[in-house]
């Protein structure tokens, strides 16, 4: 009965992560954000992806701790926009400023280190 409860829980967390996720990068918009002089954040993301759903958390918060950014992300299996940024995993972070990417990582999921890029970025 153990085993079947933990299995439903994880199922159940796994559906959720995935509900939150969507993706809101547009190539037209990205562009007008940096032409405007705002910093540009993308992340990655992929359905059933824990990690991906943690980033996603600091950066939705830091949404609105930070001003002077946009936050976009996308899954990872589109191919147009995954190779338009050359992003091959899920879980990837890029800030771009002034038109140029100044930050990228992969797997990040730390609030004080997305924080501290973030900043230096700003």
């Amino acid at each position: 009965m153990q085993k079947i409860l933990i299995v439903l829980f994880c199922v159940f967390s796994f559906n959720a992560f995935a509900m939150e996720k969507k993706t809101t990068f547009n190539k037209e918009l990205f562009d007008k954000v940096q032409s405007d002089g705002k910093v540009a954040i993308v992340s990655s993301w992929i359905k059933y992806c824990s990690s991906c759903a943690s980033q996603m958390k600091v950066l939705n918060k830091a949404k609105h701790d930070f001003e002077n950014i946009e936050y976009f992300t996308f899954e990872v299996t589109n191919r147009e926009i995954a190779d338009l940024l050359k992003v091959q995993y899920q879980t990837t972070l890029l800030i771009f400023k002034n038109n140029k990417e100044v930050y990228r990582s992969i797997g990040e999921t730390s609030r004080e280190e997305i924080y501290k890029a973030l900043k230096s970025s700003i």
